[in-house]
């Protein structure tokens, strides 16, 4: 794993943005910029917030949750792969902020807050050219009724071509958010974006925080470093339980199905396991 120092990191970047928006000025002036409309928040922004709505549930991490004046929610998202998965973990994340937010013995469920869930990528989830991909639900039998249920999904694309429909400030914005830099905020022409690059550049100047940094980078370098290396112990041990050299085809894929999964290479799992690097890719 490549490291890289705190000053080379962007906005896409989990640490980076996390660090950037536990402070409610840089939240507010990234909504504002995202909704067109002006945002004042009423408690400080939680980085990374866990939720789970029952203990036998699978435990979800929200990069950022914020309420703002209106009582409005806001997750705020940064996502540097493209795992396909993207509209289907929005509905999570907003079933899970849903279950937290009516209390016991709450009258009515017109109490709900209005819930915005916001993902901000270097990838086009739907292949269409745009910046924004904003979704609310819909009558399909009529468009024009609205269920007004208070969720809306937002997809934010880096890498947008389609600039319609969007302002010149978002489409600046994002591309700040890909490349952090001195030389793309000045280009940006923004009040707002060169008070954004003011605060991320005092982050990155921040000795504490690249004290942080470095200990979350070795962190999760140790983590990846078990894991590989459970990883490779397991395929050793099927593998002289199975005779992995002589066995069948679908027991090896089986096993660097598990090492893949672990975090190792093609290279080291084909090593392995015989198998070959053509064969792992479509695993």
């Amino acid at each position: 794993m490549e490291k890289k120092e705190l000053k080379d990191l962007d906005l896409l970047d989990r640490f980076l943005f996390a660090e950037a928006i536990e402070d409610p000025e840089t939240m507010e002036l990234i909504l504002e910029i995202i909704l067109g409309r002006e945002v004042i928040l009423k408690h400080l922004p939680q980085a990374e917030k866990e939720q789970r709505s029952f203990l036998w549930s699978k435990q979800v991490k929200l990069d950022v949750w914020a309420k703002d004046v209106d009582d409005v929610v806001y997750d705020t998202e940064v996502q540097k792969q493209n795992t396909k998965d993207l509209p289907k973990r929005s509905r999570l994340y907003s079933s899970m902020i849903d279950s937290k937010l009516l209390f016991p013995g709450t009258s009515g469920y017109n109490a709900l807050n209005d819930v915005y869930i916001i993902m901000i990528t270097p990838f086009d989830v739907f292949g269409k050219g745009l910046y924004r991909y904003t979704f609310s639900m819909k009558c399909q039998e009529m468009p024009d009724i609205e269920l007004a249920d208070g969720a809306t999904r937002i997809f934010l694309n880096t890498r947008g071509t389609e600039p319609d429909g969007v302002s010149h400030e978002l489409i600046e914005l994002l591309k700040y958010f890909e490349d952090s830099t001195d030389e793309t905020a000045s280009k940006a022409g923004s009040k707002r974006i060169s008070r954004l690059h003011e605060k991320i550049s005092d982050i990155k100047a921040s000795e504490e925080i690249g004290v942080k940094f470095m200990n979350a980078w070795e962190e999760k370098l140790l983590d990846r470093q078990e894991g590989y290396d459970e990883g490779k112990q397991e395929g050793l041990r099927v593998g002289e339980e199975r005779g992995l050299k002589t066995g069948r085809k679908e027991e090896r894929k089986e096993i660097a199905v598990r090492m893949k999964a672990r975090g190792m290479s093609l290279e080291e799992i084909a090593e392995i396991t015989g198998l070959e690097l053509s064969q792992l890719e479509k695993l």
